[in-house]
């Protein structure tokens, strides 16, 4: 049984310790912070509490500050974290139900501190360390055993808040009860997902992950490759992150790396390629130089600001210089294959250098972690998935294996000299010819441990609409979107256009899916497994139409959409919609229109129309008024002009949230819209919130009657104001066509001050504001712009 987590304690408050305590915050749970006490205080500042917990309160900063978003959801999630030090503050661990110990990788440093906390610890306090190199035997050794017993290792990965990894590693006294709690509040509650390692240095995403980049490196100096060409290689052509190898370096800095290489290279030395985690010597001169990666300005690329130029570092001579951009016809073939295994299978499948070094690499990286299975971990499950979590693999090694055929890849590795372990023979001797086999929706990966096929256990909290299609329950289904009975009386409608853009199809069947859902069902959750949400209309079909002066058309889909969305919002039946990623333009029109929002907390969720010259009119201007109006009465004598403002700086401002916390906070969620940290519960969670909803006894919403706008006046007020910032140079004059189209809606038009509207009204003069906006030249080069280059112009 699950021990309850209500508060917790992290110890150190460096770059890890920070995201951690920040990553909790962000899951609603209290947090004491504390660090050591700062060595060089003045006299003054010894009794200072400010001066005493600055390195607690740095770090707090620092996850504030980080780039490219902060690591709290929202900057109003500091205040659950309480800043301290060692010497003052080491009582309010006995409040805390969970320690994490986040110092120095110093055994010494470690106990020492263990020595001072254990006196604090609560009955049944849970204690863990982030340590990925210090064994738990030399770390608790002489310690109570109910110090023991409740002790395990958490390996989060950094950045906290991004990395979906969490390594659980228990000892030899670790309570089984305490594992479990971990388990459930890892997954459930900070949304990770679970690999179970075994107390080895580094335990499994780094052992595999780190060998495999430093081999690489290793081939490049023999093959004499250049650094980009191996970016070029090993990125999404291999099933890996956009990043690829060495940009994946400068982001991880290559200082942080070179401490992960060199604690295997002092912790393996059984391992019979110890010496592969020696970094190169070229490596450890750029350290030297401080050339680390994106915090330096410069690693393996740099940007040379004058030129306006990126540079790559040639390994050779240390020198930088212009990054050319590699030509290879087996990288070629992968492009634009959608399927990871294919797409590596077309690479090793290639007659080309890039060919060549992918086989080698690929080779040692899977015999590497064949001979791994058992001592890292217990299965492939566990390492496959550390890859794909703590790495961003798109595929394990062990899926990767599948993919390019295991026993004839093993052939032919022995054909080239490797010695493959007898243990992935088993595969096709025992097995079925590969690591994982799947029986309708149930998966099953080879267990070397009993020689058969064991199930992989899915929790009832995932829900998968691939297999829910595979079993039958497609309700209704066109090129664009697909309605997909989800159990208990809840459809859900998924998109799946290329990038979730909003089209025809996906208009039409959000129509035909209320009138399905109101005659069969009882509610709807929209949502999908796509990487984002939905990125906005198909915006290649509205240039072309707009070029053709295709008015007609132009009109009739907008005015589908807006229908489409209204009939969603005034269904009879509860609608949730579950953004996530990126949830921009049309995407976030629809989102605006459901009942509730069940949000994924990694949501990027914007009306950025005005990039591409244009304005919301999906009924996105007219949701937006509707939010921030929505507790003002309509015969309450107040202006309405500082919620109108609100409404125009998020519409014309294109602000994007950087989290579904921060999209309430510009008004897209609501207090009542919901938030899952595990993307992969949201559909459950939403699903749950429909049930509650129908079951509660759902009656649909009323029109709003309190659309009372500013009219004429207010429209005057905005243009005074943009004209003076066209003055200052702060918009174009095409930004400013674009505002005033916004604000004419935003404001209900040529009417009167004061005058209550309706949806509809609203509705009428966003299309009128969009199609004139289409037939503007500048917004077709937007458009334009956008499609060829994905950045937005201004022009």
């Amino acid at each position: 049984m699950a021990r309850r987590i209500e508060k917790a304690a992290v110890l150190g408050a460096g770059v890890m310790g920070s995201g951690i305590a920040a990553h909790l915050a962000n899951a609603g749970i209290p947090v004491v912070l504390l660090d050591i006490v700062p060595p060089d205080l003045s006299e003054e500042e010894k009794s200072d509490p400010k001066a005493r917990n600055r390195f607690a309160l740095n770090g707090i900063q620092t996850a504030l500050k980080y780039k490219p978003a902060p690591l709290f959801y929202s900057k109003r999630l500091t205040s659950l974290v309480t800043p301290g030090n060692f010497e003052d503050d080491l009582e309010k661990i006995a409040e805390c139900d969970i320690v994490i110990e986040v110092v120095v990788e110093n055994l010494d440093i470690k106990r020492k501190l263990f020595e001072k906390v254990i006196p604090h610890l609560k009955w049944g306090a849970i204690f863990s360390s982030n340590t990925s190199g210090l064994s738990i035997a030399s770390m608790t050794e002489g310690f109570p055993d109910q110090f023991k017993q409740n002790f395990l290792v958490t390996h989060f990965f950094n950045p906290v808040r991004f990395m979906k990894l969490l390594e659980i590693v228990a000892g030899p006294d670790t309570d089984p009860e305490v594992v479990d709690t971990w388990v459930k509040f890892g997954g459930d509650v900070l949304g990770k997902g679970i690999v179970f390692g075994k107390d080895t240095p580094n335990f499994v995403a780094n052992r595999i992950g780190v060998y495999g980049l430093l081999k690489v490196m290793q081939l490049m100096e023999e093959g004499g490759y250049t650094i980009e060409e191996v970016d070029a290689i090993f990125g999404v052509p291999m099933g890996r992150p956009r990043s690829a190898a060495f940009k994946t370096c400068d982001l991880v800095g290559l200082d942080t790396f070179a401490h992960v290489t060199q604690n295997c290279y002092d912790s393996l030395p059984d391992d019979d390629e110890r010496d592969v985690f020696k970094l190169p010597d070229w490596a450890h001169k750029m350290i030297e130089n401080n050339w680390l990666g994106g915090k330096t300005k410069g690693g393996f690329y740099k940007k040379d600001k004058v030129a306006k130029k990126k540079l790559v570092i040639d390994y050779k001579t240390l020198e930088y210089r212009e990054v050319t951009k590699p030509r290879f016809d087996s990288v070629k073939a992968t492009k634009g294959v959608d399927d990871p295994g294919e797409r590596i299978r077309n690479l090793l499948n290639g007659d080309d250098r890039a060919t060549e070094l992918a086989w080698k690499a690929t080779a040692y990286g899977l015999i590497y972690a064949a001979k791994r299975i058992g001592e890292i971990a217990d299965d492939v499950v566990n390492i496959d998935n550390a890859l794909k979590w703590g790495f961003n693999w798109e595929r394990g090694p062990f899926e990767g294996w599948d993919a390019i055929g295991v026993k004839e890849s093993v052939e032919k590795m022995e054909a080239d000299g490797f010695k493959v372990p007898d243990i992935v023979k088993r595969v096709y001797t025992e097995g079925e010819g590969t690591f994982y086999k799947k029986e309708g929706t149930q998966r099953y990966y080879f267990d070397f441990n009993t020689g058969k096929y064991e199930p992989i256990d899915q929790p009832e909290s995932i829900i998968l609409l691939g297999d829910k299609k595979e079993e039958g329950k497609v309700i209704k289904e066109n090129f664009g979107a697909s309605l997909i009975d989800i159990g208990d009386g809840i459809a859900c409608l998924e998109f799946h256009t290329k990038m979730n853009a909003i089209d025809d199809d996906v208009i039409q069947m959000i129509s035909d899916s209320v009138d399905e859902v109101e005659e069969n069902f009882e509610g709807m959750v929209v949502a999908n497994h796509g990487e984002n949400f939905s990125v906005g209309a198909n915006l290649g079909l509205v240039v072309m139409a707009a070029q053709m002066q295709n008015w007609d058309m132009l009109e009739q889909v907008v005015r589908t959409f807006q229908a489409a969305n209204l009939k969603m919002k005034y269904s009879s039946k509860p609608v949730v919609v579950c953004p996530a990623g990126m949830t921009l333009g049309g995407g976030c029109e629809v989102a605006l229109h459901g009942d509730r929002i069940q949000a994924a907390a990694e949501t990027y969720m914007g009306l950025v129309e005005i990039g591409a010259g244009v304005l919301p009119a999906g009924g996105g201007c007219t949701a937006t008024v509707v939010r921030m109006l929505a507790g003002i009465p309509k015969d309450m004598k107040t202006s309405r002009m500082p919620f109108i403002q609100r409404a125009f700086e998020n519409i014309a401002m294109a602000k994007v949230s950087r989290s579904a916390e921060e999209a309430r906070e510009l008004g897209y969620l609501r207090e009542f819209d919901g938030k899952t940290i595990s993307r992969d519960r949201v559909i459950y969670d939403a699903k749950q919130v429909a049930l509650g909803l129908a079951r509660a006894g759902y009656k649909k919403p009323l029109p709003p009657d309190n659309l009372i706008l500013p009219g004429r006046d207010g429209v005057g007020l905005f243009k005074m104001g943009l004209f003076s910032f066209e003055l200052g140079n702060f918009v174009t004059a095409h930004d400013k066509t674009c505002a005033e189209k916004i604000v004419w809606v935003l404001c209900g038009g040529d009417i009167a001050p004061n005058t209550a509207v309706t949806e509809q009204h609203l509705h009428d003069l966003e299309c009128e504001g969009f199609l004139s906006l289409c037939g503007e030249e500048k917004s077709q080069a937007r458009m334009e712009s956008l499609l060829k280059t994905g950045k937005p112009l201004r022009n």
